[in-house]
């Protein structure tokens, strides 16, 4: 489950993406609630809770209402975990919504994949493919829904202000056929492709490169305005996921990323690599 600083977090990444959408200042919110604007950016920045009385109040004053406000009084409360993703309650987990919303907030995330394409960087017959080896006796239903999260999420890929996404994939990761060979070469094409985006670093992590201890562990940092202070490791198994968040195990993981980041190759050899296994180089 997520702490209570990633809750604040969220409703801080939420308010101020309200007070934005309204063109409001620090210091006008702050007039609602009888409080300096330094409050507000505390808030913003996750840094402290809120009461319900204040957080209606910044509410009624951004134009939020409807399910937008219930769940940011949720987040307040820290109660049920809901979202802009509530309408996918069927495909998406309840411990996974966290990290979607908070992926969907980040200013960079970074990603280590041992095994598999990251998710969000999946084509959809990949997604397909995948979902049939892991939930076989899926309904189609439910199978439409997972696919369209997914490709949802992709749209941080292309969106005006595009956060920095940094991907280190494991030979493996490329290797691993999943689907059949026109799938996987449509997919390595694709990772390619975003590889040349401006705001996209990818690096493959090869067989012969120096092992580390922890390198088969899976896991995604995401940052915030740039802000290491209030860095997210999520870390996922079968069913369930962790969200670390105090310092120690932040840094820990942060080393390890630049462990492995120092090991892979290149940004131009890795491509190159994906390309070859296309068949395309």
């Amino acid at each position: 489950m997520a702490t209570p600083t990633i809750q604040r977090r969220r409703l801080g990444n939420a308010l101020k993406r309200a007070r934005e959408q309204a063109a409001k200042t620090q210091d006008e919110a702050a007039e609602q609630i009888d409080a300096a604007a330094s409050k507000i950016s505390r808030l913003e920045l996750g840094q402290s809770g809120i009461k319900l009385t204040d957080l209606t109040l910044l509410l009624n004053f951004y134009g939020v209402s409807g399910e937008e406000a219930e769940w940011m009084k949720d987040l307040a409360r820290a109660g049920r975990q809901r979202g802009r993703w509530s309408g996918f309650l069927g495909a998406i987990p309840d411990w996974f919504r966290t990290y979607v919303d908070l992926e969907a907030d980040a200013s960079e995330l970074r990603w280590y994949q041992p095994e598999v394409v990251p998710g969000i960087l999946q084509i959809e017959s990949y997604i397909r493919a995948m979902n049939v080896n892991a939930q076989p006796g899926v309904s189609q239903e439910a199978m439409d829904q997972q696919l369209k999260v997914r490709l949802e999420r992709q749209a941080i890929l292309d969106q005006p202000n595009a956060p920095i996404l940094n991907f280190i994939l494991s030979e493996s990761a490329i290797r691993r056929n999943i689907g059949d060979a026109d799938v996987m070469r449509e997919q390595l094409l694709h990772l390619a492709e975003v590889a040349e985006r401006t705001n996209v670093e990818l690096q493959v992590f090869p067989f012969d490169a120096q092992t580390f201890g922890a390198a088969w562990v899976g896991f995604t940092i995401m940052r915030f305005d740039h802000d290491a202070s209030s860095d997210v490791v999520y870390l996922e198994d079968y069913t369930d996921a962790t969200y670390l968040d105090r310092p120690d195990g932040v840094q820990a993981y942060t080393a390890l990323w630049n462990r492995l980041q120092s090991a892979a190759l290149g940004q131009v050899e890795s491509r190159r690599m994906i390309l070859r296994l296309a068949g395309a180089d």
